[in-house]
């Protein structure tokens, strides 16, 4: 997985200035919140988290009607 330096932020710096926090998330959509040098936190706008819902749920109904097609006469 690749990620924008640009949105990573230390813990530290993140608590200290949460709103550079919410204007890279403006900016970029998302941060990505650093504890001990790891990725351990995503603060999403919500337009990005609406984007992500909508591609999951499409994804959920492909796989229940595939599975629904596979198997309709024992379901029958």
């Amino acid at each position: 997985m690749n990620i924008d330096t640009q949105i990573l932020i230390p813990m530290a710096e993140a608590n200290n200035n949460f709103s550079k926090v919410l204007r890279i998330v403006d900016e970029s959509g998302m941060v990505v919140i650093l504890k001990n040098n790891k990725p351990r936190y995503v603060v999403l706008s919500f337009d990005e988290y609406d984007n992500i819902e909508q591609v999951r749920q499409k994804l959920f109904n492909s796989t229940a009607d595939s599975v629904i097609s596979e198997n309709l006469f024992a379901l029958k």
